[in-house]
């Protein structure tokens, strides 16, 4: 088959993916390779450049990185400074890239298109006009945000595929699911130890305020003062101090890192630094308030033989196995 993924999310371009936390890019990435792997013909469709081995087919950047050059910004940059002027430029390039996809298919190009990422508004309502068919995966909760919840239920008999049966709940019950694909890691991305003795937890991931970093702080406290042997709390991440609207990490997280037991080790993301990190911690702290879509961390630290304490939050209970590979709290 001739297969197209879209992933249209600005993130996605080598120029900006080391910067961010954005989970979907090698997904996508891994995705695409697998299936050509399997004797598919498979194109890419990303704003800017990705290494990849499949073909990647880009949008025009330079209208954009000209506004970049004359407001002395980066990506990054301009949106933590103006984020209403990033999220119109980006739409922009979305448009584009979907467009250039659907013709190609109506051009018998494509068989069939793979939009991949939550950065599909567009192509809900235009995939009507395509002549082959077009499969949406989300990677948010459908609730997250007010373009979400109030948008996609409208397209519910669209092709869509789950990636969590949790994920499935926000959305009208005759909604056209497909299929119901849990994420996965590539079986040599990570080595299992079972042997580790250490005296730290871990959290990984972005630090705001769903996430419940604040809870993962609170639970070594109050562990730490009725144990006489101490753990640390080690949160691995990005915080938000320099976004004009997030004040959490100088409000809740940074005023606790005076303890010498909750420290703040940066932001981790290649998987030989994960690999160290997660194989050598007694667990991994999942204390996400929201309905968790997935959760890719929980696997990443299974991978690496490390059990997970989560809170019953969305996906989470269907990865982890109450007293097998974890504890789920609010059970």
């Amino acid at each position: 088959m001739k297969i197209g993924i879209i992933v249209p999310h600005i993130f996605m371009q080598d120029a900006v993916l080391p910067d961010v936390i954005f989970a979907p890019a090698r997904l996508a990435i891994e995705l695409a390779e697998q299936f050509q792997a399997k004797g598919h013909q498979v194109t890419l469709f990303t704003p800017g450049k990705i290494t990849t081995k499949v073909k990647n087919l880009n949008a025009d950047l330079s209208y954009f990185e000209n506004e970049l050059k004359l407001r002395g910004d980066s990506y990054i940059s301009l949106l933590r400074k103006h984020p209403f002027t990033f999220i119109t430029l980006s739409r922009q390039v979305q448009n584009e890239l979907i467009a250039k996809a659907m013709r190609m298919a109506n051009h018998n190009e494509l068989d069939i298109l793979h939009v991949y990422t939550n950065e599909e508004e567009t192509a809900l309502p235009f995939s009507a006009l395509c002549s082959k068919p077009v499969v949406f995966t989300h990677h948010d909760p459908f609730n997250f945000l007010v373009k979400y919840k109030n948008f996609y239920p409208k397209y519910s008999q669209n092709n869509w595929i789950s990636i969590s049966l949790s994920q499935r709940a926000q959305m009208p019950p005759d909604t056209n699911w497909l299929a119901n694909i849990p994420h996965g890691l590539p079986a040599n991305l990570y080595k299992p130890s079972y042997e580790a003795d250490s005296d730290y937890l871990v959290y990984l991931g972005r630090i705001i305020n769903t996430k419940g970093v604040h809870l993962a702080i609170k639970a070594v406290r109050l562990y730490n003062q009725s144990h006489e042997h101490k753990l640390t709390l080690k949160i691995a991440g990005k915080h938000y101090a320099d976004h004009k609207k997030d004040s959490y990490w100088k409000e809740k997280i940074e005023p606790e890192l005076a303890d010498k037991h909750i420290q703040y080790v940066g932001f981790v993301d290649s998987a030989a630094d994960k690999q160290e990190l997660l194989a050598g911690a007694k667990a991994l702290l999942v204390p996400s308030l929201f309905e968790e879509p997935f959760g890719m961390v929980a696997i990443e630290a299974l991978a690496c033989g490390t059990p997970v304490i989560g809170l019953d939050s969305g996906a989470l209970s269907e990865t982890i196995r109450d007293g097998k590979n974890g504890y789920i709290a609010g059970k």
